[in-house]
Formats: C-alpha cells, sequence, structure tokens
C-alpha cells in the first residue's frame, strides 16, 4: 500500500510539456548547412537506419552527408518524419570527400573498435567542424578510409554483441558531440 501512494505522489509531480513549450524553450538559431557537425554513413546497409540518424541530426542540428545510392532518397523520404527538408547531402566519392574535409580543417571521426579510441564517455563535445563517420553495419569502415580519421570513437559494451546498429551509435556519438549528453 505504501509503495503504491509513493509511486502516485511521484507521478502526480511530473508535468508533460506542450509541443508549444518545447519549441519556444529552444534556442533560436537559423539552421546552416554544412555547420558545426556531419553525420556521415558513408556505406549504409539498411535504409531505415538513414531515416533514424536524420531524426537525430534534426535533433541535434547536425547534417546528413550520404552516398549517392539510388535507394537512399527513397529511404530518406519514407524515414524522413519531420514534414519538412531536413539537411541531407550527397556524397559522390566518400573517400575524395573525407580528404577534402580534412584539408579544409574539418575533425574526421570515425565510430570503430581500433586500438587508439576515445571511449564515449571520454569524447568531448566539438569545438569545431566535426565529420563523424559510420561504417558498413557488417564490415565497418573501409581501410582506406580509416587513413583518413583523426581518431575513433569506441561505444563499450558489456554484451555479446561487438557493435550496435549504426543508427544508434550514430546517435549516440551526436549527442555527445553536439555536447547535449
Amino acid at each position: 500500500m505504501l509503495e503504491r501512494r509513493r509511486s502516485r505522489a511521484v507521478n502526480a509531480a511530473i508535468r508533460v510539456r506542450t509541443p508549444r513549450e518545447i519549441r519556444s524553450a529552444r534556442r533560436p538559431r537559423a539552421h546552416r548547412c554544412w555547420g558545426h557537425l556531419v553525420a556521415a554513413p558513408l556505406w549504409p546497409m539498411h535504409g531505415a537506419n538513414l531515416g533514424t540518424l536524420l531524426r537525430t541530426c534534426d535533433a541535434v542540428g547536425a547534417c546528413l552527408a550520404v552516398p549517392p545510392f539510388r535507394w537512399v532518397d527513397e529511404a530518406l523520404a519514407r524515414g524522413n518524419t519531420l514534414r519538412r527538408p531536413a539537411c541531407v547531402h550527397r556524397v559522390g566519392n566518400p573517400l575524395r570527400w573525407l580528404a577534402e574535409e580534412r584539408r579544409a580543417g574539418a575533425a574526421v571521426l570515425g565510430v570503430e573498435l581500433a586500438d587508439e579510441a576515445v571511449r564515449l564517455a571520454d569524447l568531448p563535445a566539438a569545438r569545431r567542424r566535426t565529420v563523424m563517420v559510420l561504417g558498413h553495419e557488417a564490415t565497418g569502415i573501409p581501410p582506406e578510409a580509416l587513413d583518413l580519421l583523426d581518431g575513433a570513437v569506441e561505444i563499450p559494451m558489456i554484451g555479446t554483441g561487438s557493435s550496435l546498429n549504426v543508427a544508434v551509435a550514430g546517435s549516440l556519438v551526436l549527442y555527445r558531440l553536439a555536447g547535449l549528453v
């Protein structure tokens, strides 16, 4: 009986904010394409992951860079439940694009299991333009692209799997890079 009373008391104190209240509490700022953060799932395997990652990009103010595969546009259209245009850019040649980003001064960070990887909890918020590279779900980031990374971030796992779904891993790292967790 006592537990039931405590539960009601806790629940009574929770008030869900309305969508209008949430929008008014956000910082007003125009989205700039190719701004501070770019999520780059350049070797995608599943279209559903792109739609999920697109929602996270919107939430943290990032852009999404994708390869020009025919099925990508359809996957993004299906996954874009925002009902407004999102910041999506096509990358013709992923390796050349990553090299250009580095030359332009962007930090290029791969989400990959690597010897020198920074643990997610130790990853600082991005202070300059940062491109977060995500590999193929089965094979990871291609070896020729690993040479273009400035660093890697590892998401520690306790279970038996060796990696997370691309959309989940990308979302965790984006929130950390954005300084929101």
